[in-house]
């Protein structure tokens, strides 16, 4: 897809110059800059989930996993009985 951005002069040309050293267009460059833009977005934001996650975790008295299954393999023993047949 065709876009039209507006870019400072400076920019422009260091933009240039880095394509031309690395032997890539200018398109490949502003494409490699504004995926990688992109992906640190999604990892600031997969970030701040998870610190969340853990900031309720803690807030509601969570176990840990290990305590968490263990109290769910009793109650499904004692829902069910044991598996020894």
């Amino acid at each position: 897809m065709k876009v039209t951005i507006d870019l400072s002069d400076d920019l422009y040309r260091a933009v240039k110059v880095e394509a031309a050293r690395s032997d890539r267009s200018v398109r490949a460059v502003v494409d490699e800059a504004l995926e990688a833009w992109l992906a640190a977005r999604e990892d600031d934001e997969d970030r701040a989930s998870a610190k969340a996650a853990l900031v309720e975790y803690q807030r509601d008295g969570g176990a840990a996993a290990e305590a968490f299954f263990a109290s769910l393999a009793a109650e499904t023993k004692a829902a069910y009985g044991s598996d020894d047949g």
